[in-house]
């Protein structure tokens, strides 16, 4: 797929997120808007392919997002990228059942290891910068997994929009 026309995501899982996850969040309500018009917009600017991480959280709201986004804009693709095959074997059956979900209405799959190590996850994060102009995050500041993947789209010179940020910035990046 063309990386100009390419979009990734990253960003915490839930129970890292700067919010409550309860139904009835106004934090939680206004992050959802957010996403839904972060991808909007990138679909609007050209987007035709997303990747999702498939981890619990932004990773799996974004991709059905996107899927959402599918039915008004049918040349849409979703792509997987799955660090490996054993990614949802501890999670619990909720999770299990969105991730399958998510992953039956993917256009493509693409598994970066065979087995699970200590650089999978960052092997598929890179992956999803490499072949992508931009990055829709939810990121908060604090260092980690998606901290870590914002620096090297940063470095990698790809466009970072955080959905957790003040002020939006849609062009810019978050360092």
């Amino acid at each position: 797929m063309d990386r100009a026309i390419t979009c990734c995501f990253t960003g915490h899982r839930p129970e890292k997120m700067p919010f409550s996850l309860s139904p009835y969040s106004f934090d939680l309500h206004a992050f959802r808007r957010n996403l839904e018009y972060a991808v909007q917009r990138a679909v609007l600017d050209g987007y035709r392919h997303f990747i999702t991480g498939m981890s619990r959280g932004m990773d799996l709201w974004a991709a059905m997002c996107v899927l959402d986004f599918k039915r008004a804009y049918p040349g849409l693709t979703l792509e997987a990228a799955i660090p490996c095959p054993e990614q949802a074997d501890r999670w619990d059956s909720g999770d299990v059942r969105l991730y399958q979900l998510v992953l039956s209405r993917c256009d493509a799959k693409t598994v970066l290891s065979p087995h699970y190590h200590a650089g999978c996850m960052e092997k598929r994060n890179r992956y999803m910068v490499d072949h992508s102009s931009l990055l829709i995050a939810a990121f908060d500041g604090r260092r980690g997994g998606t901290y870590n993947t914002c620096a090297y789209a940063d470095r990698k010179g790809v466009r970072i929009y955080n959905i957790l940020a003040d002020e939006q910035d849609y062009t810019g990046t978050i360092f």
